[in-house]
């Protein structure tokens, strides 16, 4: 507080500023000066290095922490926040740490620090980011595939649907980077290697299962309430993500039942035996969370009185039987950001929650959960 502001070091009076607060967490993420070294947002500090006098409220707390998992910060950046008092005034203070995946951008745009202010990033300040995350560990769709070459990539996809999605309209024409470069910027391409990375293949490649052989969802619909009993349809679901998740929205529309239900003399309602957004939401999380390393595909099961919806892969990281669904981690934060970039995932970390809160409004109970070490499990029972 008491020394000048710095590239590790920021000051603001605003309680509800958030593009501020955003553009700041995003330059710290970045690390552009390469400290290595957490960043601090001190708000409710002065340009004089004074606590302004502003009340640290819990709404305040939530509305910094919220920066973290809105989605508008990608790739998710690493932060707490606390509250203290100095000089018997309050200050909030959000520490951030240096991202593993730079670049990270806000709305598009990728900020760092130089010196005391915010800037955007130039195309070789850019190009530096991405370097430096070649250095770092990566998770597994973030690494190349040496076999998925430039040629094996469907570019219009990456041009004309998902860049537009996810940078700015004006560092799109100001950037002279040839494709290669902009795929690499977003973590879709390996420079170093001339090939796509493992999410590159999977969102852009014109046969993802030629290098993901478990890149698909099997749909079983059974006659009965056991596998063993006769099929009445099967489809498999395979191909770009993007065209996986656009088929698979159309089919679900198609698979729920409706019927009407009298509320009075003169009114009924329609009641569905499966809400279609809680089945979108455990769907998208199976997609979003499950080992693209295993050679198993999602299996999407229809029984007669129930569903079942089990992702290759347990749970991930930090999350366990105790804490799930309140503490997660993201075995694919490539492949994450693009489903929030393609409008496939509107808040992180709070998908399951909604999913439950959707069946209890439409009448079924809540949905069960089968932890293994190999698979993670859904069961959504029926509308009774």
């Amino acid at each position: 507080m008491d020394d000048l502001e710095s590239d590790r070091v920021e000051r603001t009076v605003t309680v509800s500023n958030t593009d501020k607060w955003c553009e700041t967490i995003c330059a710290f993420a970045n690390d552009f000066p390469n400290h290595r070294q957490p960043g601090y947002l001190l708000v409710g500090v002065d340009d004089r290095g004074k606590p302004s006098g502003i009340e640290v409220t819990d709404q305040l707390l939530q509305n910094l922490a919220a920066t973290r998992s809105d989605g508008n910060i990608q790739p998710l950046p690493a932060l707490t926040v606390q509250k203290h008092t100095i000089e018997s005034k309050e200050i909030a203070v959000v520490e951030v740490l240096p991202s593993d995946g730079p670049p990270v951008r806000y709305k598009g745009r990728v900020f760092i620090r130089v010196g005391p202010r915010r800037a955007i990033a130039t195309v070789s300040e850019e190009r530096i980011l991405s370097e430096k995350r070649t250095g770092l560990v990566k998770t597994f769709d973030a690494c190349p595939l040496p076999e998925c070459r430039m040629h094996d990539l469907i570019l219009d996809l990456f041009l004309t649907t998902y860049r537009t999605n996810a940078v700015a309209p004006e560092i799109v024409e100001a950037n002279n980077r040839n494709v290669a470069e902009q795929l690499s910027s977003l973590r879709f391409f390996d420079l170093h290697k001339d090939c796509a990375t493992s999410a590159g293949a999977l969102l852009f490649g014109k046969n993802p299962l030629q290098w993901l052989s478990g890149a698909s969802i099997l749909f079983l619909k059974y006659a009965g309430e056991k596998v063993t009993d006769d099929v009445e349809d099967e489809r498999n679901f395979s191909g770009d993500l993007l065209t996986v998740l656009r088929e698979l929205d159309a089919f679900l529309s198609l698979q729920i039942k409706t019927k009407p239900e009298k509320v009075s003399t003169l009114q009924e309602r329609v009641v569905r035996d499966y809400p279609p957004e809680a089945l979108r939401e455990f769907l998208m999380n199976a997609v979003m969370h499950r080992s693209y390393e295993a050679t198993a595909p999602i299996r999407f099961y229809w029984f007669e009185d129930r569903i079942e919806i089990q992702s290759p892969g347990g749970l991930y990281g930090e999350a366990t039987p105790e804490n799930f669904p309140r503490q997660n981690a993201y075995r694919n934060p490539v492949i994450a950001e693009a489903m929030k970039v393609l409008g496939y995932v509107n808040k992180y970390g709070t998908g399951v929650t909604r999913a439950q809160d959707y069946l209890r409004v439409n009448g079924n109970p809540e949905a069960e959960f089968k932890f293994e070490a190999a698979y993670f499990l859904v069961i959504i029972r029926k509308q009774q």
